[in-house]
């Protein structure tokens, strides 16, 4: 048996002060250590650290995926199903505007899933998603 031990993320951002608010109050992330270039977060688990970098001029790409248009870049965490549905209500009353609401992918199917994607303050896209049945989360 596999275990999957906490991944490590850095993800840029050119307003720290705001991103650092959004990760902490909006995602309900857990502040750690800091300096006045970057701040570490609990993020679901695993170590998420926002660094500040001048804004980009790059436009941001998608792919299609079931009619969708799926921002690329972009980084999350899979949840258990009853923990999405709740941060999908949580986020809907803190006014998330979602470029893809949260949705079931595949319901009824190998690899029933539940997904969302949003972005932060500086740009940058997440995808939230849940697995009907865990043990598909890599089936084919």
């Amino acid at each position: 048996m596999t275990t999957i031990s906490p991944f490590h993320i850095a993800i840029p951002v050119h307003n720290l002060d705001t991103c650092r608010t959004f990760y902490r109050d909006i995602l309900n992330c857990e502040e750690g250590r800091s300096s006045d270039h970057w701040v570490d977060f609990n993020f679901f688990g695993h170590q998420l650290v926002i660094h500040y970098k001048p804004k980009s001029k790059e436009e941001s790409q998608t792919n299609s995926v079931d009619g969708k248009a799926v921002p690329i870049p972009h980084y999350g965490v899979v949840l258990p199903w009853d923990t999405f549905q709740t941060f999908a209500v949580d986020l809907k009353q803190k006014g998330i505007d979602f470029i893809i609401e949260p949705y079931i992918r595949f319901e009824g199917f190998v690899g029933e899933q539940a997904t969302m994607f949003f972005l932060d303050p500086a740009g940058n896209a997440l995808e939230f998603k849940a697995f009907k049945d865990m043990s598909q989360l890599f089936a084919k």
